[in-house]
């Protein structure tokens, strides 16, 4: 019977946890479908490639999405036991919020470790992957989408054009090249011939040109200046167009192990600025599958109490909470970065908080005390003042001579 019950308990919570799982991923996803879209369209990607982007950019939002799905799925889902009286039908029959509470917990375990293996392996992974990914993007654009007799300015400061590409492409011939990175001096750049290459290690791809000049003048058109080579690299700027400005030649701390920050934290020579980056990022790998539980335990007191109109309630009440706990997070990692707390105290203190206010609800729930019955209680039993006059001591008082 009690396994007959658990059961149900954890299909109540499962079918709204998958259904808002794959909203709010979805949600999120459309941040970036106008960039998917936008390299399908403009830059000539194939669609196996934004598959696999996709599919790479997933764990980076699932490690938010499955604490905040598993919190509303709850109240959702114990919300409708109370709202349907099933509840009740419950305690009648000898459950209480303590047996009740082992579904949850087991639905609650499960979330955490889901969340746990995202942020500790397939967020690194997936963040180091669509960067070699947006390199080979990058790498294949430059290829491909070079045609010759053609201007190109998908290069960011640079005017690409090529007189003439063999059928192989494997090189260019009779380059054209405006360079106006350096605002001060622009320069033209003319070659005999041209290659591409790529770095698979520093993610660069370079235009490296043979046998030709550069010629350079200055804002006041007073001064001109010519440098003939015999070879000349030009490092084209394509992959900050493709991810969106992000540096890709760096690793950043989203991409490294639980190992990779517990040794970089450990070594020295790091400034203060980055070792408090990668301390947020190390606690924030245990915070947010720590988060699953914590939500599990303040989200059952919530979801038991009797309403109508569950679903929209239980929905409410979930992103309301995740608005609290999410302003308790970015605040406490802002003070951390400007070194005003400690990492631990920035990190975990919203944990701690939702913490004990779920232990709290928890227990006046499974006394069946709500917060009025308290404040009443409170209130009916005032505290006697002590440098109020006895009255039984007074009216002695009067009727002694």
């Amino acid at each position: 019977m009690r396994r007959l019950i658990n059961r149900y308990i954890l299909r109540e919570i499962a079918v709204p946890f998958c259904m808002i799982l794959f909203v709010l991923t979805f949600v999120l996803l459309m941040g970036k479908i106008l960039q998917v879209m936008d390299l399908m369209i403009n830059k000539g990607i194939g669609f196996t490639d934004i598959a696999r982007l996709i599919l790479f950019l997933m764990p980076s939002f699932l490690m938010f999405t499955i604490p905040i799905s598993l919190l509303i799925a709850i109240l959702i889902g114990l919300g409708r036991l109370s709202g349907d009286n099933e509840w009740t039908i419950l305690k009648m029959s000898g459950i209480s919020l303590y047996q009740l509470s082992l579904p949850v917990g087991c639905a609650a375990l499960a979330a955490f470790l889901m969340t746990l293996a995202t942020t500790i392996f397939l967020v690194p992974y997936g963040n180091l992957a669509s960067k070699a990914l947006l390199f080979d993007m990058a790498r294949q654009k430059a290829s491909i989408g070079i045609r010759e007799k053609v201007f190109i300015d998908d290069f960011q400061g640079i005017l690409l054009y090529a007189e003439r590409i063999p059928v192989h492409g494997d090189f260019l011939e009779g380059v054209l090249i405006s360079d106006s990175r350096i605002s001060r001096e622009p320069g033209t750049i003319i070659a005999r011939r041209a290659y591409l290459i790529s770095n698979p290690d520093t993610m660069v791809i370079t235009l490296r040109l043979e046998d030709g000049s550069t010629h350079m003048v200055d804002t006041g058109l007073n001064h001109y200046r010519k440098m003939d080579f015999r070879f000349y690299d030009v490092r084209l700027d394509l992959a900050s167009n493709l991810s969106g400005d992000q540096k890709v030649a760096t690793r950043s701390s989203t991409e490294m192990s639980l190992a990779e920050l517990t040794s970089m934290l450990k070594s020295g020579g790091v400034k203060e600025e980055a070792l408090r980056e990668l301390a947020i990022e190390l606690h924030k790998k245990l915070t947010i599958p720590v988060s699953c539980l914590v939500f599990a335990l303040i989200g059952m007191p919530l979801g038991i109490r009797a309403h109508r109109s569950v679903r929209s309630r239980g929905f409410t009440i979930g992103l309301f909470l995740v608005l609290v706990y999410y302003l308790f997070r970015l605040s406490g990692e802002a003070l951390v970065e400007t070194g005003r707390l400690s990492p631990i105290i920035g990190t975990w203190a919203p944990n701690w908080i939702f913490a004990a206010a779920g232990i709290l609800l928890f227990s006046l729930s499974a006394r069946e005390v709500s917060f009025r019955k308290l404040f009443r209680r409170a209130s009916a039993h005032p505290v006697p003042d002590a440098t109020a006059p006895d009255s039984g001591a007074s009216q002695k008082g009067k009727g002694s001579p």
